[in-house]
């Protein structure tokens, strides 16, 4: 969970959304988000009961663990991980289950980082607004994943760029786009100018279940840095 601006659409306009919220009205809220300050208020507000909410047979929130199966077949778990938006550990939990010793995570949320702490998966958290860069040196790690960020009202794609300055040349990127943005809030539009310009290599955008039980879709966007 970054920061929250409205993402726009390709016209500039700020999207409107129309995924299925699976009956949610904090998904709901989230989606329709309009700055930091909402946001870290919400997402404060829903910490304590986010994970058994995602996982309610309304939901069935398995980007996680996709996202965490993804980094393995790609790249591994033995480098340093980023976990950009780790919200309550989810992704972290998931990779720590797969061998992963290495893993930090930001998030805007305090609420949210306290819940990431009590998992036990991080080496080190910090609040962070996504939608800036990072106090973070260049090419500090060897994995950037984000999962859950990248949606309406979330964060824009030009944090694309962002996560490839953080990744070590060889590096990869694994990053959750929900599927109807994908075009219209300009995130593919964002990997094509990065791949044009040869500073990633697009190993896959296939389009993957994100919120199963609601048939919500992501695009797991799998980017190895030049």
């Amino acid at each position: 969970m970054g920061r929250m601006p409205d993402t726009p659409t390709a016209d500039g306009a700020p999207d409107s959304h129309a995924t299925n919220t699976g009956g949610s009205p904090l998904i709901e809220r989230a989606y329709l988000l309009a700055d930091a300050d909402e946001a870290r208020a919400l997402y404060d507000e829903w910490a304590g009961s986010y994970d058994d909410d995602l996982a309610a047979d309304s939901q069935g929130y398995v980007a996680p663990v996709v996202a965490a199966e993804t980094v393995a077949d790609v790249v591994g778990v033995d480098g340093e991980i980023l976990d950009a938006g780790c919200g309550t550990g989810l992704v972290g939990v998931a990779l720590a289950a797969r061998g992963a010793r290495t893993i930090d995570g930001v998030d805007l949320s305090p609420g949210m980082l306290e819940k990431a702490t009590a998992t036990g998966a991080y080496r080190r958290l910090a609040p962070a607004d996504l939608s800036r860069a990072l106090p973070v040196e260049a090419d500090s790690y060897d994995v950037v994943v984000c999962v859950g960020t990248l949606t309406h009202g979330h964060v824009g794609p030009a944090a694309f760029g962002e996560f490839v300055r953080l990744a070590r040349p060889g590096g990869v990127i694994v990053a959750t786009v929900l599927d109807d943005i994908w075009d219209s809030g300009g995130y593919r539009a964002e990997v094509d100018r990065l791949a044009q310009m040869a500073m990633v290599e697009v190993v896959s955008t296939d389009v993957v279940d994100y919120r199963k039980a609601a048939q919500v879709a992501a695009r797991m966007v799998v980017l190895r840095v030049a």
